[in-house]
């Protein structure tokens, strides 16, 4: 049996930003605040030093230089981790690119208690939160490699704000080439009829392996991988609730503000269902090996099981 490739989905960044510039993406630049290294567009400047910004340790100014950028009509993806890119310049997000509805793409890496040894100043929980608060702000958690690739390339032809959160952890690749990322759209990754499983980031993987052993135990999950958190794919979420009774969401994110809160809204308001969040659960991270926090967190296919098994009782 073939081994299943593993990908971080920062490298992802790094390489599709190099793709886009060498596939004629004439009005790229990148901007970083000191981190090319650690958000891998260091791959990018290597290819293209002219077009790669160091700003230095000064996020809400890289985030101004990006928004003056545009207006230029250059688009501009200014990258740091996620802690920085959208809490220290959640201010300049908000006023210097989402008020003037300018076409700056944010790309944070580094997001969530899998940053692991990095620790709670650095694992950000709470990003879908803030930058879904932002109008007009449009936020993607791709699920791996393939998904992640794509979804730059959809940003930088999207006219507007985007924010795109990758992480440092390198997780499975489970799509192939013949997936086609939309911005809005949500995907089926296995059909099921007893209960759904939302997730998104790193979640997906975990959730894939969760609906293998429930299958096993008789129960049929239907996965659904949102990668776009806002605008949110309300038709696919509200269908499968109906087929299936029961909803799961799963993401490496607070449980307040995510894309769990987001989906309860629309069944909420559309299709009451009894939902079930799984999330960090209102607390910081703390320092830890990455696979081992996850799991402490709840963050595993084996916590996916246990709740849901719960649940179809």
């Amino acid at each position: 049996m073939a081994e299943i490739k593993k990908i971080a989905t920062r490298d992802s960044y790094g390489n599709a930003l190099k793709e886009l510039a060498g596939e004629g993406a004439d009005k790229l630049v990148v901007l970083d605040a000191d981190l090319s290294a650690a958000t891998k567009t260091g791959i990018f400047k290597n290819a293209y030093p002219d077009r790669h910004i160091n700003c230095g340790i000064a996020e809400a100014n890289m985030v101004c230089v990006a928004a003056g950028m545009s207006t230029m009509g250059l688009v501009p993806f200014a990258s740091s981790f996620a802690m920085f890119a959208a809490g220290r310049a959640f201010e300049q997000v908000r006023n210097t690119i989402g008020y003037p509805h300018l076409n700056v793409k944010i790309g944070a890496t580094h997001a969530g208690i899998s940053v692991g040894e990095d620790g709670a100043s650095h694992q950000c929980c709470e990003d879908f939160a803030l930058m879904r608060s932002i109008p007009g702000m449009v936020v993607i958690c791709p699920a791996d490699d393939v998904e992640a690739k794509q979804a730059v390339k959809a940003a930088y032809n999207y006219e507007g704000p985007v924010y795109l959160r990758f992480g440092r952890l390198a997780v499975p690749v489970f799509h192939d080439d013949s997936y086609q990322f939309e911005i809005g759209k949500g995907e089926v990754v296995a059909e099921g009829t007893d209960i759904t499983i939302i997730a998104n980031g790193l979640m997906v993987a975990e959730a894939i392996e969760a609906g293998k052993v429930l299958a096993e135990k008789g129960i049929s999950a239907e996965i659904i991988n949102i990668a776009t958190i806002k605008p949110l794919d309300e038709e696919l979420i509200i269908a499968s609730a109906k087929k299936t009774g029961k909803v799961i969401t799963v993401e490496e994110h607070n449980i307040i503000g995510g894309l769990g809160e987001a989906v309860c809204a629309v069944l909420s308001e559309k299709c009451p269902t009894p939902v079930k969040r799984i999330g960090v659960n209102d607390e910081f991270g703390h320092s830890g090996p990455a696979l081992d926090l996850l799991k402490q967190f709840g963050l595993s296919a084996e916590n996916i099981v246990k709740v849901a098994e719960e649940f179809v009782k």
